[in-house]
């Protein structure tokens, strides 16, 4: 029997996030019963949240806590059937300054939600997301999920290390957890601490010359409907349990050709300089990402949708609609 999401009870941390707000309309146009972890805050902010239609976000729960908070995430995942942990603290570059931060968020937090899983009696699964940068720099490419895992930053490294704590709940206590790693998402409700907002923002802002950090590395860049709906084939993939999984578009294009266009889709060219405080430290930058997606496929039915060039399209239209979400002021003019 094909399983559905259909009726669910499904738990969804880091739902006010970019690819999470993402997932969660989804999983409500999927007929999930979706309860959605907002990040607490006094002023009562749903990030990405508040950029999805009403209708939507009328059929889930809003609800508020800590991934960092072990009994608020017992409460959570009760009674749920599915989760995706997706809550995480992401950007690389505060990283260096703030590692503690990043065990706190990303393997703490990890281990409350894979505690939470393994007491509760109504799970079915629990998709727990990873990210492409526990590769580093790519050995051999495409990457398939059996590459060497590299701490070349500690955001990877404790990305590595929440990783190996579901592996060792499904080893241990058979725990029904898969892995998603999904490659370099883009699209809609991505802020400016990624490339492809950064390049777009101040070209829609009237830069006269391009910040950017290095122009040489590639990635695999997909897009985040396509990342999403990744996520919902593993999790209803039995056969998926225990192991990890890539998600990406299986192409790779470099920061150079993608400012390339960008320009030619937002119809302007600019100088580029070097921001020094976007470059990584040279033993920690990723040169090259590149998925295997082979194992995805054989899997479940899942297929990259979305052509690069059509997703950048998108993405700009939605960042024209939003730049008073970006940061301009200290861009060059």
């Amino acid at each position: 029997m094909t399983e559905t999401i259909n009726g669910k009870k499904v738990f969804v941390t880091g739902a006010d996030g970019f690819i999470g707000s993402h997932l969660v309309e989804q999983l409500v146009a999927a007929g999930a019963r979706v309860r959605a972890l907002v990040f607490y805050n006094s002023w009562n902010e749903k990030g990405w949240l508040r950029d999805v239609a009403k209708e939507t976000l009328d059929e889930a729960e809003l609800w508020v806590g800590d991934v960092r908070d072990a009994e608020r995430m017992r409460q959570g995942v009760r009674n749920c059937e599915y989760v995706f942990h997706l809550s995480s603290l992401i950007a690389i570059p505060y990283s260096y300054d703030a590692p503690r931060s990043y065990v706190d968020t990303n393997v703490t937090g990890a281990l409350n939600i894979l505690q939470a899983c393994r007491e509760s009696d109504a799970l079915t699964r629990l998709v727990h997301v990873s990210t492409s940068e526990v590769y580093g720099s790519a050995q051999k490419v495409p990457i398939s999920e059996n590459h060497p895992l590299v701490g070349q930053s500690p955001y990877s490294a404790s990305k590595i290390a929440a990783d190996k704590m579901a592996e060792s709940f499904h080893l241990s206590f058979g725990l029904p957890v898969v892995t998603a790693r999904p490659f370099n998402t883009y699209g809609p409700r991505q802020t400016a601490r990624a490339v492809i907002p950064t390049i777009t923002s101040q070209l829609l802002a009237g830069s006269k010359v391009l910040k950017l950090g290095a122009l040489s590395p590639t990635r695999d860049f997909n897009f985040v409907t396509d990342t999403a709906a990744g996520m919902l084939a593993l999790a209803l993939c039995k056969k998926a349990e225990g192991q990890v999984v890539n998600i990406g578009s299986g192409e790779e294009w470099s920061i150079a050709q993608t400012v390339d266009l960008l320009c030619e889709i937002v119809g302007r060219k600019v100088e580029i300089i070097s921001d020094e405080e976007r470059v990584r430290p040279e033993k920690s930058e990723v040169n090259r990402l590149l998925a295997d997606t082979s194992k995805i496929k054989s899997l479940t039915d899942w297929k990259a949708l979305v052509p690069f060039r059509e997703g950048l399209i998108k993405t700009a239209a939605w960042i024209k609609r939003n730049q008073n979400h970006f940061d301009v002021d200290s861009y060059a003019k």
